[in-house]
């Protein structure tokens, strides 16, 4: 009897892997190759980003000739130039004697207040939390308008206690007055800093305090401010750099003085010279640089001991708020005299000045309305040209920093690129790289490399520089997002085929929507408000609101100046208002 062998069982293809099921025919392709070519090129385009305005102004300040002109050879006479020229101390000592003033002052008033507001019994403390924070939108240029308008010289109440008492007892074109014009555009940043670390933090050590027979001043003094020294000392050091770096408040109040701080010293070498020595203005840009990265590495290193001021560990308890009896009113008295002198009356007498021919206390401004400073920014095309630039590159500028910035964060947070970490350094570095020396360092960038003349003097340029500065802004927005997105949802995405790309546009950017419409309000808020590098970058036909701004002062214009503030407080607040509706209809979404 024969015997027959069973037939064979059929084939059975091998069961996919982890990774291998629906794997997409571009993926079984190319491989993981697209995935490495963007994490690659993310990382090339962040570093030649932040590298395009270093590298030319550290190149320029060793080179005994013009970047743009031929030969030239190695040198240090540019720094020796640089600190043996006449002057030179005098004005590095007023540099930093404004910035510490300006520290002091901004940190005097906006920690009281974030203590008042956010640990006491405060009459309408939730509507003045939100007028203090209305000066963000504006810029700190527009701001000293504001300030002139009402206190500088023949300023509205300057003129009025003349009238009366003979005497002003306050000077805006001296060092400390300057010092106190930028403290109030800072005061917000020291505010937030502070009022956002009360509010996080709990109330044990208060209770602690209160229950051996500490009373609420005595709780205030001992236990709630030294809590605020890590927001204090990172407002503080933030604030000092910034004014180190600032160009409005020395240009506007201190060149009528004849005070030369460091940025306008850039300036005046750069912009006003005829004949500039760009060796000199090189070496003078690397110093501010290495001055401000050093802040930035001493904020660094002391913030590493945070730690030591946290209060509890575990779930925080709700905050009892501090009755402080009668002097709470002497705090209201000095919270409303902030918001009312320092904020809001040169802000409506800014936008009272451009609607009026001369804004005096001895004449009734109603009867002086006139739109003649209107009629002049939009019957001269490039003031009106101004204008709509400084729109295009905020809203061009505003949309393209959110998106590459997102891509960054997805690249530094949620890949396995090796050189992650020095991504995410190197996108948060333009922090320490001042508004100027980007201007200076891309002008020179553009003229060393082929083709780049066909960018400067470009919308585009603006936006390149613009771009790089807002860069760590987004970063900030977008990281602590996606640093809450559970990493299940990768995990889900790679275990159904999906690779590192499909995986971001499909699931993560869908996710990172809100923080993305809060990133892009924060960027178009800065770059509406900047003009620091367009000093050095803008053309003929690109110009921005703050260089027009500046032009219009020079020429005596002080309404048309007005004007053009104005327009630009009710662009930012009409686009701020339409984003914050957007923001909240996500939110319930």
């Amino acid at each position: 009897m024969a015997i027959q062998t069973p037939p064979a069982p059929p084939a059975q293809s091998r069961a996919p892997r982890a990774g291998e099921l629906g794997t997409p025919r571009y993926r079984r392709l190319f491989g993981a190759g697209r995935e490495v070519t963007i994490h690659w090129l993310t990382f090339l385009v962040t570093a030649v980003l932040v590298l395009a305005p270093v590298v030319p102004i550290l190149y320029q300040s060793v080179r005994n000739q013009p970047l743009y002109a031929a030969g030239g050879a190695f040198t240090l006479s540019n720094y020796t130039h640089l600190f043996t020229q006449a002057g030179f101390g005098s004005i590095i000592l007023d540099t930093l004697l404004f910035a510490v003033l300006t520290t002091v002052f901004a940190l005097a008033i906006a920690v009281p207040m974030a203590i008042l507001l956010e640990r006491t019994r405060f009459p309408a403390a939730r509507l003045f939390g939100q007028v203090l924070r209305w000066p963000i939108y504006i810029s700190p240029l527009v701001l000293a308008f504001g300030w002139i308008v009402v206190y500088g010289p023949a300023g509205f109440l300057t003129s009025a206690v003349r009238e009366g008492f003979g005497w002003v007892p306050w000077n805006l074109y001296s060092l400390p007055g300057m010092a106190f014009v930028e403290a109030v555009a800072q005061v917000p940043i020291a505010y937030l800093f502070c009022a956002n670390a009360l509010a996080a933090s709990d109330n044990s050590l208060e209770n602690a305090a209160r229950s051996v027979g500490a009373g609420p001043l005595r709780v205030l003094r001992s236990v709630v401010v030294p809590m605020l020294r890590p927001p204090m000392l990172y407002a503080g050091l933030l604030i000092f750099g910034t004014a180190i770096e600032t160009l409005s408040i020395p240009l506007i109040l201190g060149e009528p003085a004849g005070i030369t701080l460091f940025s306008n010293f850039l300036y005046e070498q750069g912009i006003d010279s005829i004949n500039p020595n760009y060796g000199l203005l090189g070496a003078a840009s690397t110093f501010m640089l290495l001055t401000t990265i050093a802040l930035v590495v001493f904020q660094t290193r002391l913030l590493k001991h945070a730690q030591r001021f946290v209060s509890v560990r575990g779930k925080a308890t709700r905050s009892d708020l501090l009755d402080i009896g009668a002097w709470k009113w002497l705090g209201f008295a000095f919270v409303g005299l902030y918001v009312v002198f320092g904020a809001l009356l040169p802000m409506l007498a800014l936008v009272l000045r451009a609607f009026t021919s001369l804004l005096t206390p001895l004449v009734n401004p109603f009867d002086l309305l006139t739109l003649d400073n209107f009629r002049l920014i939009f019957d001269y095309a490039p003031y009106t040209e101004s204008i709509v630039n400084s729109i295009t590159v905020a809203f061009v500028g505003a949309v393209a920093v959110t998106l590459f910035g997102t891509v960054v964060v997805l690249v530094a947070r949620r890949s396995d690129f090796r050189f992650a970490r020095l991504l995410e350094t190197t996108a948060q570095s333009p922090h320490a790289v001042p508004g100027l020396i980007v201007g200076i360092g891309l002008f020179w960038a553009f003229t060393w490399i082929p083709g780049g003349d066909l960018l400067r003097g470009t919308l585009f340029a603006l936006i390149i520089a613009f771009g790089i500065r807002a860069l760590p802004s987004a970063y900030g927005a977008i990281s602590p997002a996606t640093m809450q997105l559970g990493a299940e949802l990768d995990n889900a995405a790679r275990v159904a085929g999906a690779d590192w790309w499909r995986t971001v546009s499909r699931i993560m950017l869908r996710l990172l929507v809100p923080a993305m419409l809060a990133s892009f309000l924060l960027i178009w808020t800065q770059m509406i408000r900047e003009y620091a590098p367009a000093m050095f970058l803008a053309g003929a036909e690109s110009q921005v609101i703050g260089t027009t701004a500046i032009d219009l002062w020079t020429q005596g214009e002080t309404g048309s100046v007005a004007a053009l503030a104005t327009l630009q407080i009710a662009v930012t607040a009409v686009v701020a208002g339409l984003a914050g509706l957007l923001l909240k209809g996500k939110k319930h979404a």
